[in-house]
Order: C-alpha cells, then structure tokens, then sequence
C-alpha cells in the first residue's frame, strides 16, 4: 500500500503535478482505491449563518466590507434557524454540515455562545459539524471541541510566496497557527486552496507542499475553483479549466492518500463529464445546495442526477473516526 509520508519535497511534488495527464489520473486513482471506496463520495452543506461586512480584504471575496458587490450583508442567524436548516440538509442526504461566518476572528461574546449552541445542536443530529469563524485560539478551538465540533475549515488560499497578493489582512502564519490550534484541540482539520486566482503552478505545488508537510495532513483538502465576482480585485478572471483541476486533485490524492479531496467553488460550471473525471482522479467530497456561502452551486436535482448516473453513493457520516461528543457528555 502507499505509504503517509509529511516528507515529500516540493520537487517530487512537481514531478507528480506535471506528469502526463492520463498517467497522472492513472496513478491517483490507484491509490484512491487503496484508501477510499471509489463509489463513495462526502455530501456536505455549507450555510453561511453570518454574511457580509467582512474587515479582511481577500481579493476573491464577495463579503469584504471594502469591496462593492451585490452581497447583502446579514446578522449572524438564530440557532433554530440553522437547526432547521441543518434538518433539510439531512434529510436531503448531507452527512456534513458546515456553517461560516464572514469573521475576520472568533470573539468571545454571545455570537460566538450562539455559535457553540449550533454546534450543540447539529451535532445531536448525528451530522459531523464543520464550521469556518475565521482565526482561532486555542481555548476557542477547546470549546468548540466540547460543543460537538467534528470539523474546522481554515484553507490556506495558496502559497505562502503569493499569499501577499491576494490578502494582507493576516499572515500565512497567522493561518498556520489557527490549523495548529484546531489539530491541538483534537478537531479534524479542513483546509485547502483556490486555483485560478492569477498564481503560478509552483504556487499551487506550494500550497500543497505546505499542507502535506504539516505534522499531519488535513482529515479534509478542498479543492476550489475561483468563481469571480464583480466588484472584486478579481472579477476579471478566466475560468479554470477541468484539467488544471484534475492535476490539483490527482496530486494531492496522491500525496495525501487518506484525505477527503472535496471538490468544491466552481463545480456549477462543470458538465457530469468534467465532474466525472474529478471523481476519477481522487476527488471523494462534494457540497450540496444551491449555494456556496454566496456563490452558486449546482441544484440539489441535478446532484441526484450525477449520483445515479455514476453509481455513486453517500459517504457515511464519522467513517473515518469517532463522533463528536453525544449530547450527554456536553457541558451545558
């Protein structure tokens, strides 16, 4: 079996991302198969509970407050709400259940006690809850830990050599240290990158570097395509191609073998076909939902459609661990 290795270089990294693409493909899926059962793929929901108004200035982003787009801003929503919410995510056939709130950081108040209560509540419908707050501290990440928290999403955008270009409202450290705080707190980590932002290809094989050299690999590496939104720096870029999110996928299946590799932004504008091949090369995670935060997604019909189609099959919640804590053992 491939062997977990958080040793690779950047140059055997390179190597794989620029191999032949159908060898690529090859390879990703052999090993895919190793680890996953290739029939199977994650469906997750994302909500945004708290949209807009956001102080960073990450240049892909519709909910900086610093940039004009059609994003309206919102409160952060009332438990029941996304206790509702999360039911029809269930019942539709989402096993994970991801909220995000457009913050630059966690604070201590009573949005982040409203927070915790969501979790609480999520996770005793037996859903694996991810959340996505932003910056973290490690007495934040433990009490989220103790609400039931399964999943902490905090991506790295791209590499450290571009990050500069595209956010200067935090460092590269500064999310590196927030990924040690969940993985200290005993959180599985999700965390991944946007290609299509102006980088290079060094720069994607750096993110993937970093991320497949941590102490341990993220439980979870999305993959996302950038959805350009007027009104941002990077309105004006050209759709990623299918085949440039192949390699991002069959390279990181391939160095993180054990990984969830969701497929995430930018899958509205790909055919089944492109979709498909994604799957193929090691992609196990979709999110489900007509919306992505504030990006479009592909209709929950149409998701049903490539399902049966490929014959392909819901991954099971808490496969590849133990569940969140029961209600019961929560401290209240």
């Amino acid at each position: 079996m491939t062997p977990i290795r958080t040793d690779w270089t950047r140059a055997e990294i390179a190597d794989i991302y620029n191999s032949p693409i159908l060898d690529l493909i090859y390879r990703a899926a052999t090993v895919h198969r190793e680890y996953n059962d290739p029939q199977e793929v994650q469906v997750c929901t994302l909500l945004s509970v708290k949209t807009g108004g956001c102080p960073e200035d990450c240049a892909y982003c519709p909910q900086a407050a610093r940039y004009h787009t059609a994003v309206k801003v919102h409160k952060l929503m009332e438990v029941d709400e996304v206790i509702e919410a999360a039911s029809r995510a269930k019942e539709s056939g989402s096993t994970r259940f991801c909220m995000g709130a457009a913050w630059r950081e966690v604070r201590d108040n009573r949005d982040f006690d409203k927070v915790l209560e969501m979790v609480k509540g999520v996770n005793g419908m037996g859903m694996e809850v991810c959340c996505t707050l932003g910056m973290l501290t490690d007495e934040q990440a433990h009490k989220l830990k103790a609400a039931g928290l399964y999943a902490y999403n905090h991506n790295l955008d791209t590499s450290e050599e571009y990050y500069g270009d595209i956010i200067s409202t935090r460092t590269y450290d500064d999310r590196l240290d927030t990924l040690g705080n969940v993985r200290q707190a005993g959180i599985s980590v999700c965390s991944g990158g946007i290609i299509g932002m102006g980088e290079s290809h060094g720069d994607r094989i750096g993110m993937l570097h970093t991320l497949s050299t941590l102490p341990e690999h993220p439980e979870s590496v999305p993959v996302n395509a950038l959805v350009p939104v007027e009104g941002t720096p990077l309105e004006d870029q050209p759709r990623v191609s299918v085949w440039e999110m192949v390699r991002m996928i069959a390279t990181a299946r391939i160095i993180m073998p054990k990984a969830m590799v969701r497929l995430s932004a930018g899958r509205v504008r790909m055919n089944m076909e492109e979709q498909a091949l994604c799957f193929l090369a090691g992609a196990n995670s979709i999110f489900a939902g007509d919306k992505l935060l504030t990006t479009p997604n592909p209709e929950v019909d149409a998701d049903k459609e490539l399902f049966q189609t490929l014959n392909i099959k819901p991954r099971p919640s808490f496969k590849n661990g133990e569940p969140a804590l029961k209600l019961e053992q929560i401290p209240l």
